[in-house]
């Protein structure tokens, strides 16, 4: 019998791990990966943090997680910025239909 808990764990892993091959293939694409693997990255960071970071994600070792997070953050747009920038641009006679 399966679970309503583990159906919705199942359907999250899914949307995450499609969610990562979505960023890892925008990343390739751009040429951000795929090239040479010519720098070392290292420093130390809590082990709870790499373990639930790598547990959201759904990914296993370090340098996928190491991947996927700088892909995210290289790949991160600037929405929140822009909409705050645009703050107070509306005019005041436009129908916003309230």
């Amino acid at each position: 019998m399966v679970t309503q808990s583990h159906t919705a764990a199942e359907a999250e892993a899914k949307v995450a791990l499609n969610r990562n091959r979505l960023v890892l293939e925008q990343a390739k694409a751009i040429g951000l990966l795929g090239t040479a693997k010519n720098t070392r990255l290292s420093g130390r960071v809590p082990s709870e943090l790499v373990e639930a970071a790598k547990k959201r994600a759904h990914v296993t070792s370090d340098t996928e997680l190491l991947e996927l997070a700088l892909s995210r953050l290289a790949l991160e747009d600037d929405f929140g910025v822009r909409l705050v920038g645009r703050k107070g641009t509306i005019p005041t006679d436009v129908d916003l239909g309230i």
